[in-house]
This record gives C-alpha cells, sequence and structure tokens, in this order.
C-alpha cells in the first residue's frame, strides 16, 4: 500500500466523519448563538440554559437524521470493504 493510498484513506474517513457530525453540529451551533443572544440581552447567565436547549436541539436533529446517516455510514464502509482486495496487493 502506497503513502497516497493511506492518505487518500484517511482524508475519506476524515470527509465522512465531518460529513456525519455536520447536522448535529449546525444544530449545536444555532442553538448556541440563539440562546448567547438571548442571555446577552436578558443578562441571565445560567448554565444550563445554555446546555439543555442544545442537548434537546442535538438529539432531535439526530433522531431526524438518523435514516442518512446510517445509510450514508453503510455506503462508505460497503465501497471501502469493497476496494480493499485492490488496496491491499
Amino acid at each position: 500500500m502506497s503513502d497516497a493510498t493511506v492518505v487518500n484513506l484517511a482524508q475519506q474517513a476524515m470527509t465522512m466523519a465531518l460529513l456525519l457530525s455536520a447536522p448535529m453540529l449546525a444544530a449545536a451551533l444555532l442553538v448556541g448563538i440563539a440562546i448567547s443572544v438571548l442571555q446577552a440581552v436578558t443578562q441571565i447567565q445560567e448554565a444550563t440554559l445554555s446546555f439543555v436547549p442544545k442537548l434537546v436541539a442535538v438529539s432531535a436533529v439526530a433522531l431526524l437524521a438518523l435514516p442518512w446517516l446510517v445509510q450514508t455510514a453503510v455506503r462508505y464502509t460497503t465501497e471501502l470493504l469493497r476496494s480493499l482486495p485492490g488496496l491491499v496487493s
């Protein structure tokens, strides 16, 4: 296995990890910004006010995106396993 193949596999794995985590990260970012603006306006600095809505939003997005996440991960894994014999030789 050449160095270029290893780098390509690592790049694909990192891209897949970013793609699969993007919906939850985006939800946490948007809710976090909204809560931060609310806290700045009202001057309420309660830690749970920030944590609980993010937890709910990330959980909801994870549940809604779960079929797509599983389908994407299975497709990537299937392609990787099918290309494995060509990578080893």
